[in-house]
């Protein structure tokens, strides 16, 4: 469990893509990610968010993770369209006695958006995303909570087939949203609560 509170920007090293093995359970891609100054009590077999994604470790070398992707991972999340020395946004794991800065983030993506406009001013960068996935978008709120790339943010407007966000300055330089452009793709996780709430209302 995370909070959407990103802690770090780290880089990808390498990815690497599996080949197929009879009788064996194998991943999809192996994703070695630079750390940085959160390496620090990290071990394998430890959840980190990357990206949104709730992936685990498994190896650690010099400062640098290890992540094994299953199809339904690469499939699911833009996790799979990653390039080497890409930024990606790190937060580790949730202990309890936390204080919960952002809202409950599970790390399990819904669905991929894009970012279809960027409007800057001094104080503010207001993104549109849009969403082909009804069913998510229903779960989407005004004023509610949503992960964008594993970023706490709160839902501004929501219409047909897109929704907004506002990033601080803050924001944008301490994650990779501030690096995005018009056309990139971006995880999306909604908000628990209303995800739940929309499965049980009656569908239009």
């Amino acid at each position: 469990m995370f909070t959407g509170i990103i802690e770090g920007i780290g880089s990808v090293k390498s990815i690497s893509k599996m080949k197929s093995k009879k009788d064996r359970l194998r991943f999809d891609l192996k994703l070695t990610i630079s750390l940085g100054h959160l390496k620090k009590n990290l071990k394998v077999g430890n959840s980190v968010s990357i990206d949104g994604v709730c992936l685990t470790i498994t190896a650690l070398h010099k400062g640098k993770a290890e992540f094994d992707l299953v199809e339904e991972t690469t499939n699911r999340t833009c996790l799979g369209s990653l390039h080497v020395g890409d930024k990606v946004n790190i937060e580790r794991s949730m202990r309890l006695g936390d204080r919960l800065e952002g809202h409950i983030v599970l790390g399990h993506i819904d669905t991929i958006g894009t970012i279809e406009d960027i409007n800057k001013s001094d104080s503010q960068i207001k993104v549109w995303i849009k969403v082909k996935d009804r069913e998510v978008l229903r779960s989407i709120v005004t004023k509610g909570s949503i992960a964008i790339n594993g970023t706490s943010l709160t839902v501004v407007d929501v219409v047909t087939h897109s929704f907004s966000v506002v990033l601080i300055p803050h924001t944008a330089s301490v994650t990779s949203l501030g690096r995005k452009s018009v056309g990139d793709v971006v995880n999306i996780e909604s908000d628990i609560i209303s995800k739940y709430v929309s499965n049980i209302l009656p569908k239009n």
